[in-house]
């Protein structure tokens, strides 16, 4: 690798912060992993507005050399039942071409350093199945709860 991996927290109220949060967000969602089909125009215009107005929002860039190549989407919730707060990954994603450059292990390991700076408990995400990366996330030290909870989604 010619250009090592930097993870910065992206600036939510910077421009050129937010267009690469919307490219890599669009690339993200026309993954087979995402979507599978680009934001619609209105969506990626709709996210650069509303995101940086999320409280508890941290979104994490992976840059080789200058170019931005993954990102990390965070929210941050919290656990009743270790009364802390909790950083969940919403979403985690690096481009085709940086794949294999230990971007997303980097990516998970800034996050869980936020997350310890944040004062969480813990850090949570949710994984397909047939997603490659599951045994990247278990390499970096996450387990699967309960087999008997299923993660419902209702959408509105």
């Amino acid at each position: 690798m010619s250009n090592a991996i930097r993870i910065r927290e992206a600036d939510l109220q910077d421009s050129l912060d937010m267009q690469r949060v919307v490219e890599l967000s669009n690339a993200y969602a026309m993954d087979p992993m995402g979507l599978g089909e680009p934001l619609s125009a209105a969506q990626r215009e709709k996210l650069g507005k509303t995101l940086p107005k999320v409280a508890g929002a941290l979104v994490l860039l992976a840059f080789e050399g200058e170019k931005a190549v993954g990102i990390a989407t965070c929210f941050q919730g919290f656990s009743t039942f270790k009364a802390a707060p909790l950083l969940n990954i919403h979403d985690i994603a690096v481009l085709p071409e940086a794949r294999g450059k230990g971007v997303g292990a980097t990516l998970l390991e800034a996050v869980k350093e936020k997350a310890k700076e944040r004062g969480c408990c813990k850090v949570t995400l949710e994984v397909r199945e047939d997603n490659a990366a599951r045994h990247l996330y278990e390499r970096s030290g996450f387990e699967y709860g309960d087999p008997a909870m299923f993660f419902m989604t209702a959408e509105l």
